[in-house]
């Protein structure tokens, strides 16, 4: 080869490499996104709601791999895995479950969880204040607020003695969710009947079950799948006229007689947040878990006239939102 052969090609090659360079920087991110339960749009859009306060919008500058177990749990492990596998950025997990998997799959990649209870209980964190190692997020107070649903309901309805809790029997935190309710149960002077619904199809039976056995009211604990088809536990819980709290608005609006709890899809916004400051550089151990505190209590006066209910002057003037 002539020198001045060698020294165009050299010359062509040094020019394409920085080409090559900025295009590996320009690589779009990739985050995961693991949930137990189907596809929820109301929490998706929050979660990309959060990323584009951050700079980040879903098709031009960042990917989301979706890995959902549509409401069941067991699949988890190996939809976690696989996001592992394709070395996504930042795995996002939705739920105790899932953010259970995703520390099982790595300690490596960012993982940023949204749970109803402690993720110091669980093992997700060594504190609030400071995490530790690849996990972060965001905490509701979803599960404390179950003993204050029960003393809500039981203002509303003084006279039901005999009250029903609606567990998912496959969340992790089943236990501690009825452990709570048969406490506050105990003080409150009621009896507690656990039902479990595990699908969606087992919300029929469970309501069926509590008018059966003429209970007076029913609480529906925390639980993904809960949490997705509120709507529609809102409807039964007009159509077999059983007095019902929950923790979220939709609930209500849906014809449940009340919800108290936080603001639905907050949590997911919040982790939309996180994520992309992670995607920016900053380290899960650096941030701390955040709480969202914000509880509202709705009232659905509508239904509550329909089964019949006087609802004490005192509950009415503590709501956020009474509709009408």
């Amino acid at each position: 080869m002539r020198r001045r052969e060698f020294i165009t090609l050299f010359g062509g090659a040094a020019a394409a490499w920085p080409l090559a360079a900025g295009a590996q920087q320009r690589a779009m991110p990739v985050v995961g996104y693991l949930s137990g339960v189907a596809a929820d749009s109301a929490s998706l859009a929050a979660f990309r709601r959060g990323l584009e306060e951050t700079g980040y919008r879903e098709g031009q500058n960042v990917a989301i791999e979706y890995r959902r177990a549509d409401d069941q749990y067991e699949p988890l492990g190996a939809l976690a895995a696989d996001l592992v596998r394709r070395q996504v950025s930042v795995i996002v997990a939705a739920g105790i479950p899932a953010a259970l998997a995703a520390k099982a799959a790595t300690t490596a990649i960012p993982i940023v969880f949204t749970v109803a209870g402690d993720p110091v209980e669980f093992g997700l964190a060594a504190s609030l204040n400071r995490p530790g190692g690849n996990l972060t997020g965001v905490t509701s107070l979803s599960i404390d607020l179950g003993s204050k649903r029960m003393e809500l309901l039981h203002e509303l309805v003084p006279a039901a003695i005999m009250i029903g809790l609606l567990v998912n029997p496959t969340n992790p935190n089943a236990e501690i969710l009825s452990r709570d309710a048969q406490a506050a149960a105990r003080i409150l002077g009621l009896q507690l009947h656990v039902l479990p619904a595990s699908t969606e199809r087992d919300f029929e039976t469970a309501f069926a079950t509590l008018v059966q056995m003429r209970a007076g009211a029913l609480v529906i604990s925390n639980a993904g799948l809960f949490n997705r088809l509120s709507g529609q536990l809102g409807a039964l819980s007009v159509r077999h006229a059983l007095p019902t709290i929950f923790q979220f608005r939709e609930f209500a609006a849906a014809g449940g007689v009340m919800s108290y709890g936080g603001s639905y899809g907050d949590d997911d916004r919040l982790a939309g947040v996180y994520a992309g400051r992670i995607l920016k550089g900053e380290k899960p151990a650096d941030l701390p878990v955040q709480q969202a505190t914000k509880v509202e209590l709705i009232i659905n006066l509508k239904t509550a006239k329909t089964l019949g209910l006087p609802v004490p002057l005192a509950l009415l003037t503590r709501a956020d939102e009474v509709i009408e």
